[in-house]
């Protein structure tokens, strides 16, 4: 009987206390809160503004800059390549999560009708 008390007590404690280390580790995704970008997503983040071939907000069309620095999102859906795409502010990026296909479209399209580097139109 002591043996059952005991071991009732210990998963008394032991299991929110893991459930409260799990949740921790994870703060801020999901929520809405900005982390900083890995080196990996640094470096993705600085090639696709290189070659991005958008000059104003993907939502909003707003001049990219011209409320600050262009915020970049990278766009991650399981089994396609991630997609770095830019705002000109964080807001923005609730109306794309909410319908990225037809975003992203407007990135390809740009991509597509820019002339190639090296290549006279």
């Amino acid at each position: 009987m002591k043996s059952k008390i005991l071991l009732t007590t210990l998963l008394a404690f032991a299991l929110p206390v893991s459930f409260l280390l799990a949740a921790e580790k994870h703060a801020g995704h999901g929520s809405g809160q900005k982390t900083a970008a890995s080196p990996a997503e640094a470096e993705l983040i600085a090639k696709a503004r290189a070659t991005y071939p958008l000059k104003t907000c993907l939502v909003s069309d707003e001049a990219l800059g011209s409320m600050g620095e262009a915020t970049p999102y990278i766009h991650r859906v399981a089994g396609k390549p991630d997609r770095v795409v830019f705002f000109c502010c964080e807001g923005c990026s609730d109306d794309f999560k909410a319908s990225p296909e037809k975003f992203l479209k407007k990135v390809d399209d740009a991509a597509k009708a820019r002339p190639a580097k090296g290549k006279k139109s």
